[in-house]
């Protein structure tokens, strides 16, 4: 059964820093692109980051370029995302996210996480 579990989220202040986690189990996890995803309330879940199998590609939403970093070890079956920075606007559920590079292509990812709240007062 594969697991995608999420840690690292809570309550911080404009300006601050987080550094999300999610661990993988039940997958081969160097065979899957992995992404994060988040949903703030009222609003349909967006993509955030996105990391290739070895980690050497990455890609980023417009809204958080600059801030946020995502990574991946694969010796340790988790990718992270490093959130510098952080705003208000960055209230949300985040999501971790796996994909098979077929499933990618389409913009399709097979598991999902059960997500972490990061909340950003201002």
């Amino acid at each position: 059964q594969v697991q995608l579990v999420e840690s690292g989220g809570g309550l911080v202040q404009a300006g601050d820093s987080l550094r999300l986690s999610c661990a993988a189990s039940g997958l081969t996890f160097s065979n899957y692109i992995m992404g994060w995803f988040r949903q703030a309330p009222g609003k349909e879940r967006e993509f955030v980051a996105q990391i290739s199998l070895n980690g050497g590609s990455t890609y980023y939403a417009d809204s958080v370029k600059g801030r946020f970093t995502i990574s991946r070890n694969n010796a340790k079956n988790t990718v992270y995302l490093q959130m510098n920075s952080l705003k208000p606007e960055d209230t949300a559920v985040y999501y971790c996210a796996a994909a098979t590079p077929r499933a990618a292509i389409s913009g399709n990812y097979d598991y999902w996480g059960q997500g972490t709240q990061v909340t950003v007062s201002s």
